[in-house]
């Protein structure tokens, strides 16, 4: 069965709005961050990475975004250039508003924080004018991340792009995308992750992402729960995230499937959430099914989790099948939840 339909004439793929930043990864790890003194600097922000792996797929991304009128965010635009990514509306800030800056602590493999410089960012400057609506025409998708809706004038503008999608027809896909900096309170989250929730086609994210966007509705007791909650609203794909304990697809005709996580050894615990959605999404605009994009996406999951960065790890097409091929003995098998 044919879950989401995607309109095969649109030039673009998916278009993501909301955070570019910059990653300062540290090349002396397994120590605190104060005692790191070289790091490496890549592209960040989930939706970037997002972005980064379509475009290494194979897909066609676009973007709507804010960036700063200086040498990173000349970087960006570069590097989203050099992958093929459609920066036609990646604008500049004119108020000298800058990147966010992330500064990643990795004290072991299982043991990762994030501190993050964000006041006054570039990102959270995208604003309503920014979206055209014959740019959203021109892709089969919209991707609404959740930091993207934490402030204004950000929030309006992912809001008119997830509305002029659902207007022209487009996939609206949620990528819940919490982070604590910025937002005030429980209610104000759940507020507008349950607006962008009601009116999406796909949601992806954790067990806490969605006891967060439950919080005002009543949380539900269980996956199955939050996925007929969701499904009752229009989404056809809910796809919940548990860790290194796998992942679940619950579909709007009731199956749902869960995929073994790949073993492998990992150097960090973040990444592997922009690998898993940019792998699940790519799957399903090329026609493979639910169980085959989930087995597709843990893939792109365990290899971020093993690699220094996130975007600059991102995998090709060819680079995920061959690690399947080679790890499919013994681990990624999808089976059907009863």
């Amino acid at each position: 069965m044919e879950y989401i339909k995607f309109d095969k004439s649109k030039p673009l793929d998916i278009i993501p709005i909301g955070r570019i930043a910059i990653d300062f990864n540290p090349t002396d790890m397994n120590r605190p961050l104060s005692e790191s003194a070289n790091f490496n600097k890549y592209v960040g922000g989930s939706p970037a990475n997002i972005a980064v792996g379509l475009a290494r797929l194979g897909s066609k991304p676009g973007f709507i975004a804010r960036v700063s009128d200086d040498q990173f965010g000349d970087y960006v635009i570069n590097y989203f250039k050099n992958d093929g990514i459609d920066v036609s509306h990646v604008f500049r800030c004119q108020n000298g508003e800058n990147l966010g800056l992330t500064f990643t602590e990795i004290l072991s493999p299982t043991q990762s924080s994030i501190l993050m410089y964000r006041d006054g960012v570039a990102d959270l400057q995208v604003c309503p004018d920014d979206v055209d609506e014959e740019y959203i025409k021109s892709a089969k998708a919209v991707l609404i991340s959740g930091t993207a809706l934490c402030a204004s004038p950000s929030r309006e503008a992912a809001l008119k792009t997830m509305f002029l999608a659902k207007k022209n027809g487009l996939v609206v896909i949620f990528d819940i995308d919490y982070r604590s900096y910025t937002w005030k309170s429980k209610d104000e989250i759940s507020l507008y992750y349950t607006i962008a929730a009601r009116n999406s086609d796909i949601i992806l994210g954790s067990r806490e992402e969605f006891d967060l966007t439950e919080s005002m509705l009543g949380t539900c007791k269980n996956d199955r729960e939050s996925a007929a909650l969701w499904h009752s609203y229009g989404n056809k794909i809910v796809i919940i995230k548990h860790g290194k304990e796998g992942s679940c697809a619950y579909l709007n005709d009731g199956k749902a499937y869960k995929v073994r996580p790949f073993p492998v050894k990992m150097l960090k615990g973040f990444g592997g959430g922009d690998g898993y959605a940019s792998a699940f999404l790519h799957s399903l605009l090329n026609g493979k099914s639910v169980p085959e994009a989930l087995e597709f996406a843990t893939a792109s999951a365990s290899m971020l989790v093993s690699a220094h960065s996130c975007s600059a790890a991102m995998p090709s097409e060819a680079d995920v099948e061959k690690f399947i091929a080679d790890n499919k003995p013994t681990a990624g098998e999808v089976v059907e939840e009863m």
